[in-house]
């Protein structure tokens, strides 16, 4: 009589070796980006701490007090300036990081992704723990931590076009949205981890808030040296044709979310196509407008990622380490928001209509979140997860989901290389915004927190109008949400393209 083989064993030896290097490459790129995302968090935490109200605060005996309400600060961000100040240095990250994207994904297609992303998490990892040294080399220069922050910028455009182009060269689109929905969790996952590894040296030592995060981060990118395969040719060239058998011939529907069959980013000859040019990409239909909704999308995200904790601190009046605890709420929102935004847009095949209409309920939750956030921690708690929805939802799906699709689009006959230039353009649109929307916070906030969330709400609106709006020379989003109406509605779109790249 012969006996079955155990449950556990027959789900793994329904999987081939394909599949379980897709699932390996899942892991290590979702563990990549969330290392880059947890060394940029500690800045929002700390800004709390390098300026706060001393007179509340318990001084040394044998400390000469010259000023009761600045002793405790850190120099330069102990004077009136100090927002203003915090907006310069969010902006020297910014500014860099939003300039190098549009050059890291050309990089990205002309050098190995192995080599290319694991040294810029390795310099990334430098310069997150030369900031945190700051501390105890006890520099007061605002412009070594400009210096700092502008470097570490660079250097972290390394990383989202490598881990698309390396997810994108394995998965297939047939479940992408859903895929990449779960996987994009690593940005609030990322910032989540960041808050609480800051906020656990924030009030005793905040230079470790910094050398903490940069040292995980140096150290993934050893792990990506060692362990990441860039593509499926790769496996092929060592292994032959072997690694498309299963371990046992039982191979079933699990197969079906890592499957490549509707892929042509995957195709052994793709190490033989030419990379596209900037222009080239901008001519895939979707790609302009697609950055543009980014940019406003990142500008609100983005804002709240370096503002929210000191925000919380300052109007509910919570201690630096409780602000950035329940600042994580926001990501938390975030993860549910890009999950369920992947899953939506997979079963009613429409990218844009989603990104669409949650962008449109988000404006008014910023709205009430201003009003009637701080009226008690429910209240705070359940506004916090519906805004990191629907600001994050938008944001992870264009960034994932629709970049992937958008550089495997059929006019480039098979060049997934575009992958990661297309990634590039639209991220570095985003990163626009993301660098206009701490700078404007910086600059507004001393004039009351109101007027950064209508600065925010009035931004929302602008995009709102804008994809709403019928007429070509100014839609962003409303083209192709016409596109989806029309194929639910059973009518056939003649499908655009260009003659040569």
């Amino acid at each position: 009589k012969m006996r079955s083989l155990a449950p556990g064993i027959k789900l793994i030896t329904s999987f081939s070796r394909d599949s379980w290097y897709r699932f390996f490459i899942l892991i290590l790129t979702f563990v990549f980006y969330t290392t880059y995302h947890l060394s940029r968090k500690p800045i929002s935490i700390v800004k709390s701490q390098l300026h706060r109200n001393c007179s509340n605060v318990i001084h040394p005996a044998d400390l000469n007090i010259t000023d009761n309400d600045t002793w405790c600060d850190w120099a330069p961000f102990d004077k009136n300036n100090y927002q203003n100040l915090f907006g310069v240095l969010d902006n020297c990250f910014l500014v860099a990081y939003a300039i190098g994207m549009f050059f890291s994904g050309m990089f990205g297609e002309r050098l190995p992704l192995r080599y290319y992303l694991s040294s810029g998490m390795i310099l990334s990892g430098l310069f997150t723990v030369l900031f945190g040294l700051g501390f105890y080399w006890q520099i007061h220069s605002l412009w070594y931590y400009c210096l700092v922050q502008a470097l570490n910028g660079l250097v972290q455009t390394t990383g989202w076009p490598a881990v698309v182009a390396c997810v994108g060269n394995w998965f297939g689109k047939g479940k992408r949205g859903f895929i990449m929905g779960i996987w994009n969790s690593h940005t609030s996952v990322g910032n989540i981890l960041g808050s609480l590894i800051a906020g656990v040296y924030v009030s005793s030592s905040w230079g470790l808030s910094f050398i903490v995060p940069g040292i995980i981060i140096a150290s993934a990118g050893v792990i990506c040296f060692l362990f990441l395969v860039e593509s499926k040719s790769h496996i092929q060239e060592q292994k032959g044709n072997r690694n498309k058998e299963p371990l046992l011939r039982n191979s079933s529907s699990n197969e079906e979310i890592f499957s490549t069959n509707t892929s042509t980013a995957v195709e052994p000859e793709e190490d033989h196509t030419e990379a596209i040019s900037f222009c080239g990409a901008l001519r895939i239909p979707g790609v302009v407008e697609f950055s543009l909704c980014l940019l406003f999308a990142k500008l609100v995200s983005y804002t709240f990622l370096y503002w929210l904790p000191l925000y919380i601190a300052n109007v509910a009046h919570f201690d630096p380490k409780e602000a950035g605890d329940l600042s994580t709420l926001f990501d938390v929102g975030g993860i549910v928001g890009g999950i369920l935004a992947g899953l939506i847009s997979d079963y009613s095949g429409g990218r844009a209509t989603t990104c669409c209409a949650m962008l449109i309920i988000a404006a008014p939750m910023l709205f009430l979140y201003n009003k009637i956030g701080q009226n008690g921690l429910p209240t705070t708690i359940g506004m916090l997860l519906w805004c990191g929805a629907l600001v994050n939802g938008p944001y992870a799906l264009i960034t994932t989901a629709v970049s992937a699709d958008l550089g495997t689009h059929e006019c480039l006959r098979g060049n997934s290389r575009a992958l990661s230039t297309v990634t590039a353009i639209i991220d570095g649109t985003g990163s626009i915004g993301a660098a206009i929307g701490p700078l404007l916070a910086g600059l507004i906030s001393p004039t009351g927190w109101n007027n950064v969330f209508y600065m925010l709400i009035a931004l929302m609106c602008i995009i709102i109008v804008v994809i709403i709006n019928i007429v070509e020379s100014i839609m962003l989003l409303s083209r192709l949400v016409y596109k989806e109406v029309r194929g639910w509605c059973g009518y056939t779109t003649r499908q655009r393209g260009f003659k040569e790249i």
